[in-house]
């Protein structure tokens, strides 16, 4: 099986935008770490993101690369406080090559658990608008690479 994490794009702050559109500069990032595993052919089933505008907006510009056949769904335990299991537990359900769209600490906390079983073990630098792939082996799950907007250019 394999699972790709995303945290969503950049997003305005808080006073300038309270529903917290993604930014110009979030926007590009996301579209060209998006081409970049369009180019690299990288196909996913379905992509699922919490239901934060951000998160959203940035489901929506993989899935305009990435075309999923199976679409976009909004998940409502990709929340930045949700317990990972549930989302390891969804995925396992699944036979699915899924991209879940999410925040931090949750995406941080769901990359520990899958790799090392502890949640609080934190292992991955999880970057706005990078695509982490994980692959589940017999013996557990390996990260199998991680694209993020710095290594791609501008």
């Amino acid at each position: 099986m394999e699972l790709y994490l995303s945290q969503h794009a950049k997003a305005k702050s808080k006073e300038e935008d309270p529903r917290r559109h993604i930014s110009a500069e979030g926007r590009h990032e996301t579209e060209r770490v998006a081409r970049a595993a369009a180019t690299a052919g990288i196909r996913v089933d379905a992509i699922w993101h919490s239901g934060k505008l951000r998160a959203r907006q940035t489901a929506e510009i993989f899935a305009e690369a990435l075309e999923p056949v199976n679409g976009i769904h909004e998940q409502d335990w990709l929340g930045p406080l949700d317990d990972p299991r549930t989302a390891v537990e969804a995925a396992r359900e699944t036979e699915e090559a899924v991209l879940m769209v999410g925040h931090l600490p949750h995406l941080s906390r769901l990359s520990s658990l899958l790799l090392t079983g502890d949640p609080e073990h934190r292992v991955i630098d999880v970057r706005f608008s990078g695509i982490i792939a994980l692959a589940e082996q017999e013996d557990g799950w390996m990260l199998s690479w991680y694209l993020r907007p710095e290594l791609l250019p501008a």
